[in-house]
């Protein structure tokens, strides 16, 4: 059987703390391995997705990838400690290196995979001084019938559980900007929005917590009523704080 490893490492090469601190570079970087995988799986191949996978939705895509094309899969998950990571990573050539921040940032995002999940099962979660379990990962490969593909795997939830993780962040990013913006005291100054030309002039001081309600109300809202294009969230959620608060 042939075998593939799809990695991030060829993708970020020397680049990857500028890719993970920009939303948008990341999200082009789960896109192409994401391709990748669909273009090299099959009843015939075995392929491995050697990468971060630290979001439960774009692991539950992989999965549905998997069940499309009728073939198994499992979910390797290496849980070493923060300490030790960070012990890795300064053993690597300094250009090799991720930042102390980018480390922390990517460890505060992590979303654990858990075996009860369907797509995360079977899950062979290894320690550091683990042995790799060889045997039974191929067992879970090459012996176990593939999920059937149906149309709720092949279609509607890939495009749901990604609006969903995307509209959770795009607002929060938003949100963070404006709360920033307050407190360096761009009170009655225009507030520059990331991901849309909307900008946002703050008549007053507004608490944080309300920003945190009103997010979670469009959340609520747009969880029945998504959008056909991820690119008009941003422009969306500054229209409904303008509409709900004193900005203009």
């Amino acid at each position: 059987m042939p075998a593939s490893v799809v990695s991030d490492n060829t993708i970020l090469s020397v680049q990857k703390n500028d890719i993970y601190a920009a939303p948008a570079k990341e999200k082009n970087l789960r896109a192409s391995l994401k391709s990748d995988v669909q273009r090299l799986l099959s009843k015939d191949a075995l392929v491995i997705l050697d990468a971060a996978n630290y979001i439960k939705g774009y692991r539950y895509e992989i999965y549905c990838i998997c069940k499309s094309a009728k073939t198994t899969q499992c979910t390797i998950w290496c849980n070493a400690p923060l300490s030790d990571l960070k012990q890795w990573n300064e053993s690597r050539e300094q250009t090799e290196r991720y930042s102390e921040a980018t480390i922390d940032a990517l460890d505060m995002r992590f979303e654990p995979p858990d075996s009860q999940n369907r797509w995360e099962n079977p899950l062979f979660t290894l320690l550091p001084n683990d042995p790799l379990p060889v045997t039974e990962i191929l067992e879970a490969l090459l012996q176990k019938r593939a999920s059937p593909p149906n149309q709720s795997t092949q279609s509607q939830p890939l495009a749901t559980t990604n609006y969903l993780h995307e509209l959770d962040r795009i607002t929060q990013e938003i949100v963070s900007v404006i709360i920033s913006a307050q407190q360096k005291g761009s009170i009655g100054g225009k507030v520059i929005l990331p991901g849309t030309t909307e900008g946002l002039v703050l008549s007053k001081i507004t608490p944080p917590a309300e920003f945190t309600r009103l997010r979670r109300q469009f959340i609520s809202y747009s969880k029945t009523r998504p959008v056909e294009s991820l690119d008009r969230i941003p422009t969306l959620f500054v229209h409904y704080l303008k509409s709900t608060i004193k900005v203009r």
